[in-house]
């Protein structure tokens, strides 16, 4: 039988509603949230129908090679014009409207979109980083990932417009095709390396993080897995 073949309050719809009932009814549950979460605010998943294509960066490619790191700052730059327009989706705002209702105790995600502070969740669990954050490598100053990507405009005059309509991509930067001679963005209090504060594929997600997750998990009554394919 399809969903939504019988009324809504029929014996068959509480009946499927049954395990998520006793799910809250036993105390708040975590959600564990992924890329798909984010899909409906524009932002493509990894593995959906028409995601795009994508390989992703790993950590020694960004810093170890120049043009790895020009690629990056370069789309994020692109991206950033993509994102002015992306807010918290339907999804967001029930998770934050879950919460305050006490029946979640948090959100862990895998997402470094920061959707779900803006739509209102409180203890948000970020396993992946925040992209809204930079850091430098030296020293560990930190700066807004604004104020970077407007030190790159100073620094590459006319690139935003040369590639303004590069695709956005699963990570919320855009694929930008040329960025031979791009000058990439260095911290202005030491010179060091720059790099977003996101656990790139090949690093491992912080002690302190992972253990802040599975604190949550810890104390409570269940976990709930949305727009995610982790088990």
């Amino acid at each position: 039988m399809q969903a939504g073949s019988e009324p809504f309050g029929t014996s068959s719809t509480a009946d499927a509603l049954d395990p998520l009932t006793s799910l809250f009814g036993a105390g708040p549950a975590t959600i564990l949230t992924g890329a798909g979460i984010s899909t409906d605010s524009g932002i493509p998943d990894y593995r959906g129908a028409g995601s795009p294509p994508r390989t992703p960066m790993r950590i020694d490619q960004f810093l170890d090679d120049e043009r790895y790191r020009q690629r990056f700052w370069a789309g994020a730059r692109v991206g950033a014009l993509h994102r002015q327009g992306i807010e918290p989706n339907a999804g967001h705002r029930a998770v934050a409207a879950l919460e305050a209702a006490g029946l979640l105790n948090g959100v862990i995600t895998q997402n470094v979109d920061g959707l779900h502070r803006r739509a209102g969740s409180r203890t948000v669990v970020e396993l992946h980083g925040s992209g809204a954050t930079v850091r430098c490598l030296p020293a560990g100053h930190r700066w807004q990932r604004a104020e970077v990507l407007a030190w790159f405009d100073v620094a590459n005059p006319g690139f935003v417009e040369r590639s303004a309509d590069a695709e956005i991509t699963s990570d919320g930067d855009a694929d930008v095709a040329d960025t031979a001679g791009t000058v990439v963005p260095v911290c202005p209090a030491c010179g060091g390396m720059l790099r977003p504060d996101v656990v790139y594929f090949g690093e491992h997600v912080d002690p302190q993080v992972f253990a802040a997750a599975g604190d949550l998990i810890e104390h409570a009554h269940g976990l709930v897995v949305a727009g995610s394919s982790s088990p």
